[in-house]
């Protein structure tokens, strides 16, 4: 099955060879989850990141559909105390 992968800031990095739009579409099998699509594009498992998928939170053992879009990204800091 297709999903497409959003990957933002230094994730970029983990894009295949030649795709440096931030956006990648991958064909994974059935029951992969967003952990599964991190780890086929070598984001290494101890390397935090916050994802969505079609634009929800999600955790890195939340099944994904056919055309599902995940969105990942490292955690954000700032902001005022």
């Amino acid at each position: 099955m297709k999903v497409e992968v959003h990957l933002f800031a230094t994730l970029t990095a983990f894009l295949p060879p030649g795709n440096r739009t931030g956006v990648a579409v991958l064909d994974v099998p059935a029951g992969s989850t967003v952990r599964d699509v991190a780890s086929r594009l070598g984001i290494p498992p101890d390397l935090d990141r916050v994802g969505l998928v079609n634009g929800r939170e999600a955790g890195p053992d939340t099944s994904l559909a056919a055309e599902d879009v995940v969105t990942l990204f490292p955690p954000l800091a700032g902001g005022r105390r």
